[in-house]
């Protein structure tokens, strides 16, 4: 056994012990083990290319990361915080069942990666439920900054997850038709999709109920805040 192409780990590891770029690291680790292996230069550019092919919609994903860093090193956090702050009749609970409808909406047509936490949620959806939140309410502590944060990424994960399993060209629901088929029986995309409907249905009523909760209950922890502090 040939042991030489795994000095692609032991460029791994220095590479990012020395927090050297990781897109460099790993590529350059690609390309020792490659060569260690004996593979031909032509070879090697052939392997990148399709990994590169296959894993686009990954290397998109991860081009959205810089561009959102960019807009909020510009101040995109703070100008949501100041619309949603000018805006008359915009609560916590409207913002988050809006976003939800929507969120649910995009992802039973298979709109599933047009939103998301990194997309949407970081940059604005978090700081706009924040603003809303602190015009009902008054200033929020930490601690409640940080639930009505955790509470707008949950309405994203909500809105996708009993949302993408409406669209029939969704993976899981052919995986969830795979696994009736292992035990005899048969359904159609169609027939999960149809049978998905009414618990999204039931999962956004659900969830637009604890938002609605949650607002009822934030009063009284704002103003429990100082004298837990005491």
């Amino acid at each position: 056994m040939n042991y030489w192409p795994l000095l692609g780990i032991a460029v791994v590891v220095v590479g990012f012990a020395l927090r050297l770029n990781p897109v460099l690291v790993v590529v350059s680790a690609g390309i020792v083990s490659a060569m260690a292996a004996g593979m031909s230069l032509p070879d090697l550019l052939a392997l990148l290319g399709e990994s590169f092919v296959s894993n686009r919609a990954l290397l998109l994903f991860c081009f959205t990361l810089p561009t959102i860093g960019l807009l909020e090193r510009a101040g995109l956090r703070e100008h949501a915080l100041a619309w949603i702050a000018r805006l008359r009749g915009v609560t916590m609970v409207r913002l988050l069942i809006i976003y939800l409808a929507v969120r649910q909406g995009l992802s039973m047509v298979g709109l599933i990666d047009i939103a998301g936490h990194a997309q949407t949620v970081r940059p604005l959806l978090a700081p706009m439920a924040e603003s809303a939140a602190e015009k009902t309410h008054g200033e929020l502590d930490r601690a409640q900054t940080q639930r009505v944060h955790a509470l707008a990424a949950a309405t994203d994960n909500v809105g996708r997850f009993f949302g993408e399993d409406v669209f029939i060209a969704f993976g899981a629901v052919l995986l969830i038709q795979g696994f009736f088929a292992q035990h005899g029986i048969s359904l159609t995309p169609i027939q999960i999709a149809l049978w998905a409907a009414p618990t999204a249905l039931a999962a956004f009523v659900i969830h637009a109920v604890r938002i609605a909760v949650f607002q009822r209950r934030l009063p009284r922890n704002v103003q429990e805040a100082p004298h837990a502090a005491d």
